[in-house]
Parts: C-alpha cells; sequence; structure tokens
C-alpha cells in the first residue's frame, strides 16, 4: 500500500491529538484516526437532557490540563480554548453543615484546617512553591533522573504511602476527608499505596495552577487540538474503526492511543507472544457509573461556600470514604458511595438555557457492573444539599458498559485506562528502556497505560511523538 502520510496516529482523545500536533510540528504528513463520528476520546461535550443543556459526558474539570507542560506550551487559546477558574476548586461538605474547602492560596486553605494547618503546609507546600520541577518529573521527565531529586525524594518518601496512613498526620475530621476525597480521584482502596500519591498530587495542583473548566466544556479542549493540529496540515478521519494494523494506510509510524488489550488484539500477530501475553493480562480499575442533571436552580448546598466550587466531594469522613472505596475492588457497589460531582454552569453560563443549570456526577462501581446507583448518588447530594431532587428536570445515566460504547478506551467504565497497583504502575507492562514503543519497529503506544498515566494532560501522545521522530525518523 503506498501513502501520503509518515505518521499516522490511530485516537484522538488528547493524547492522540498531541502525538499528532507534535508529529506535524516537526514537518511530518500525520494521519490522526478516530473510531467515533466526533473526536475528543473522554473530552467530549454533547446534548444528553435537554435542548439547550450541554454535558460533559467522559471527563470535565482539569488540573493536569492547565498544568501540563506540552498542552502550555501549545497556542490553543488562539483556537478557542478558554480556562474558566472557579472562586473555589474544591468543597467537600461534612455533616451539620460544615465543609472544608481547598482554595487556590494555599496559606488560606491551611487557615481553614485549624490545628491541622501546619501538617497540611509540610505535606503540600515545598511542592506547590516548585511546582515547575515537580511538574516537570512527574509529567514531562517521568522516565529520566528527576532534575530535583531530593524534591522528588521528599515526595516519594511522603506521598508513595496510602492515603489512609497519610491522614494519621492529621487531628481534625476536615483535614483528613479533604485527603481521603482528593486520594479516592485514584479507583483503587485508600490503603493501597498509591491513593496517596494522587491524592496529594492533585491537591498540590489546585494551588499552584487550579482545577480549571474549559468554557464551553469539555469538547473546547480537544477541538482547539484538533484545530491547531489541521492549521499544521494535519489530516482526520472520523468514524473509522481500526480491528488490524492491516487495515491502516502504509506509513513509517504508526501510534496507537489505545489501551493495553486494545493494542494486542490490533497488533496481533505481529507482537511477539510473551510480549502479547503481557499486554493481554493487564488489568483494568474500577468502572464509573455516571449521572448528568439537567437543573432547574443550582443545587441548594446547605454549606453555602460549597456553591463557589468548580469541583464537589461527597462521601462524608474518611472512613466513610475509605469503606466505600474498597467495595468496587471486591466485587460490590457502595450503597453509600464516594461521589465526585461537577457544577459547572454556576461559572460558565453557556452551557444551559438561562436560569437553568447542568451538574455532573459519578462514582466507583466493580468494572463492567450492570446495577444502578441512581438513587445511591442523589442520596449523596440529597444528604449535603436537602431539596437537591426537586431541581431535577431531566437526568441520563451511563453506566460501564455505555460508557465503554461511547469511548472504547473505557474498558468495563474504567476511566484511568488501568488499575493503579504499584505492580503494574511500575512493572515491565509499562515501563521498559523505551516505554512508549513496542518490540515491532516503528509501532508505539500512545494511550493512558503508558507513563506518565491517565488524565487529559496529552503528555502521553507528547513523549510516544518524541520517541517515535528520535527512533524512527532520526530526529534529535
Amino acid at each position: 500500500m503506498t501513502s501520503t502520510f509518515d505518521a499516522v496516529v490511530v485516537g484522538a482523545g488528547p493524547n492522540g491529538l498531541a502525538a499528532a500536533i507534535e508529529l506535524s510540528r516537526s514537518g511530518l504528513g500525520v494521519l490522526l484516526v478516530e473510531a467515533n463520528q466526533t473526536i475528543g476520546g473522554s473530552a467530549r461535550t454533547e446534548a444528553l437532557t435537554l435542548p439547550g443543556f450541554r454535558h460533559d459526558v467522559g471527563s470535565a474539570v482539569y488540573p493536569l490540563g492547565i498544568g501540563s507542560p506540552y498542552l502550555d506550551s501549545l497556542p490553543l487559546r488562539e483556537h478557542g480554548l478558554d480556562w474558566v477558574h472557579p472562586p473555589v476548586p474544591l468543597a467537600h461538605p461534612l455533616d451539620g453543615g460544615r465543609a472544608v474547602i481547598l482554595r487556590r492560596d494555599m496559606e488560606a486553605t491551611a487557615a481553614g484546617l485549624g490545628r491541622d494547618s501546619g501538617a497540611y503546609r509540610r505535606l503540600v507546600g515545598p511542592f506547590v512553591r516548585r511546582w515547575p520541577s515537580f511538574a516537570d518529573h512527574v509529567l514531562d521527565a517521568p522516565t529520566k533522573l528527576p532534575r530535583s531529586p531530593l524534591l522528588m525524594m521528599r515526595f516519594g518518601v511522603r506521598a508513595l504511602r496510602p492515603a489512609t496512613k497519610q491522614a494519621r498526620a492529621f487531628h481534625t475530621p476536615e483535614a483528613r476527608a479533604l485527603l481521603a476525597g482528593n486520594a479516592a480521584h485514584s479507583g483503587v482502596p485508600l490503603g493501597d499505596s498509591l491513593s496517596g500519591a494522587v491524592g496529594v498530587t492533585l491537591m498540590i495542583a489546585a494551588h499552584a495552577v487550579g482545577w480549571p473548566i474549559p468554557r464551553g466544556g469539555a469538547g473546547r479542549l480537544t477541538e482547539s487540538m484538533a484545530s491547531y493540529f489541521q492549521s499544521l496540515g494535519g489530516t482526520i478521519e472520523t468514524g473509522r474503526r481500526v480491528g488490524s494494523l492491516d487495515e491502516l494506510p502504509a506509513a513509517r509510524a504508526i501510534l496507537l492511543a489505545l489501551t493495553h488489550r486494545q493494542v494486542a488484539q490490533v497488533a496481533g500477530p505481529r507482537l511477539p507472544d510473551a510480549y502479547r501475553s503481557r499486554l493481554e493480562s493487564w488489568r483494568y480499575g474500577p468502572g464509573a457509573f455516571k449521572v448528568d442533571w439537567a437543573l432547574d436552580a443550582p443545587i441548594p448546598w446547605e454549606a453555602e461556600e460549597v456553591g463557589q466550587a468548580g469541583t464537589v466531594h461527597l462521601g462524608g469522613t474518611l472512613e466513610e470514604i475509605a469503606a466505600a472505596e474498597c467495595r468496587p475492588a471486591r466485587g460490590a457497589a457502595p450503597e453509600r458511595p464516594f461521589v465526585l460531582l461537577a457544577q459547572p454552569t454556576l461559572f460558565d453560563s453557556s452551557r444551559a438555557p438561562a436560569g437553568k443549570h447542568i451538574a455532573w456526577a459519578y462514582c466507583h462501581v466493580p468494572n463492567g457492573w450492570a446495577g444502578d446507583a441512581t438513587a445511591a448518588i442523589e442520596a449523596q447530594v440529597e444528604r449535603f444539599a436537602p431539596g437537591f431532587r426537586d431541581r431535577i428536570v431531566a437526568r441520563r445515566t451511563h453506566r460501564p458498559a455505555q460508557l465503554e460504547a461511547w469511548n472504547a478506551n473505557l474498558v468495563g467504565g474504567d476511566v484511568n485506562g488501568g488499575a493503579l497497583t504499584v505492580s503494574q504502575t511500575f512493572g515491565p507492562a509499562r515501563w521498559s528502556l523505551h516505554p512508549w514503543g513496542t518490540p515491532v519497529p516503528h509501532l508505539y503506544v500512545c494511550s493512558a497505560s503508558r507513563p506518565p498515566g491517565g488524565g487529559a494532560h496529552g503528555m502521553v501522545g507528547y513523549h510516544a511523538a518524541r520517541e517515535a521522530l528520535r527512533r524512527t525518523f532520526g530526529r534529535p
């Protein structure tokens, strides 16, 4: 087969788009192939409920997007991206009308934690103050020796402990709950090692760069990336599901923004047996059960300050959240789940009719779970916002299988591209001498299954493109 393209990228989410952009910026002819009719992967905005209401089906809030060294280097504002920063990145309501508030200002956040203010500063302060160095190692150079080894050693000693152990440094239920809610983004039980690292990283990012949303919805992030890619001469083809590498046009390099088991399916017999077996044994994390609401008024939070937050963590105390996050790993859905909620129209009125609002929430359930968590999620919202149900005018739910049908990379509803276990995160399935390459010459992987992992930061795509430029195209 002949081709007019130097490289083909499969999958047009943030990582696939980042890979395509980096290759195009180097003067190569690039084809970007997407199975769905619209680009964006899990960063898409759609009309799910009623006319005029625009919902983020997948991801919605982007601390690692705005904190990404690569995305920050692109002229995305010129292509329509406008970040909106809520007054408060995160709120965590507690019973009795109380709430923990994570503010952009680290000192203000620490002051709100009372007797735990000093412990909080010690936990996140060194990394907030040196965010560029911290982000450089975590996102930009994860396979290299850190440029600030003492800083990263300090992070490893403190952060690479389970959230339940980290919480022992705190005395107040407020500080413990704040840590627990952030750690629960990991999708692993809070007694697992990497839960603490995820929680601390998100809190650091909140102070360093914020937890913003794209004006107009998550889709504006990937639409701006696609616009920039096309301005460089790149080609996008949608509605083309790839079942085998043989279906692609000939190209000097192929980059797959697919999770490991999908890479094994698409590359098939071209892969050595041992390597293919390693990809096929890749474990996925818990699924997500997602609810989107159209509302006739804002959520009536009992603690008024929660209405200033773009993201809300619902689940109560550390002990409650830890109990909820253990159940999916055991094959059971939590009766009182930990709920991640976003309320974007409080800060971006473009996404609902005048005076109306949307909200977005999900909880963790077993991978591939077929049950219905709607009532459990809404009960947690109602717990901290009495009267919430009365404001719902429409809802749309997505079970794990429906999320996977919407975006095939969300295997069983897993939004992280794989379970965040220590053996898998740091093992040979992810790390090698060439972490974004494969044993097949000129075949690369640029999904969240590779370093630095999940998040709409585009860094996996960037790294895979740089590796392809070095190894296949001989570019320094």
